[in-house]
């Protein structure tokens, strides 16, 4: 074998080696997201703020939302920094998909009451609070097994006082997830998660 050769099989080699992922890749992508079944979609860093929960601060709820909004709608709004509003999670519609906007440890801007933020993690659900057709099966299934998991890793109690409507935020100026909602369906589905 000439010089010639080795070379121009090296280059190949290297060329292809290059194209490949590096190893554990994907692995260091799905670990950027808190909850292992969520995709990671960051939202702007202008949409929230940085801390290191629950040292800085103890999670005490979870927030219940519902984004007037599609979920691609949502996710765009999360990324935009002229926005000013982030939310944790975003539960899809028609399959129950679970995005991760902001990590746990760090304080989404989503109750519309700072306390409450820092004190929460919030869970926006694609839809309409007055369309219940958006209030799919998969989605109750999937964001009650996402509670279920923030519950148990900050010992959230899981019922009504402690997984909370936006609505019941103090200072709340939003109606959601509104009167549609089945919150004993929801509550009933993280139990069993």
């Amino acid at each position: 074998m000439d010089r010639r050769t080795l070379l121009r099989g090296a280059a190949a080699s290297a060329s292809a080696h290059a194209l490949l992922p590096a190893p554990g890749a994907r692995a260091a992508v799905r670990a950027t997201a808190d909850y292992p079944s969520a995709k990671w979609v960051p939202a702007s860093s202008a949409n929230f703020t940085a801390s290191s929960r629950p040292s800085s601060y103890p999670v005490r709820y979870v927030v219940v939302h519902v984004t007037q909004e599609t979920y691609a709608d949502t996710l765009g709004i999360f990324r935009n920094p002229a926005k000013r509003v982030s939310a944790h999670y975003v539960v899809r519609s028609s399959d129950g998909h679970v995005a991760q906007c902001v990590r746990e440890r760090d304080i989404a801007w989503h109750a519309g009451n700072w306390n409450y933020n820092t004190w929460s993690i919030g869970i926006e659900h694609e839809g309409w609070v007055d369309r219940p057709a958006y209030f799919t099966h998969a989605m109750y299934v999937r964001s009650a097994a996402l509670t279920a998991s923030v519950c148990d890793r900050y010992g959230i109690p899981k019922d009504r006082a402690h997984i909370i409507a936006h609505s019941e935020v103090p200072g709340a100026t939003h109606s959601d997830p509104g009167p549609l909602w089945d919150w004993v369906r929801y509550i009933r589905l993280v139990n069993f998660a």
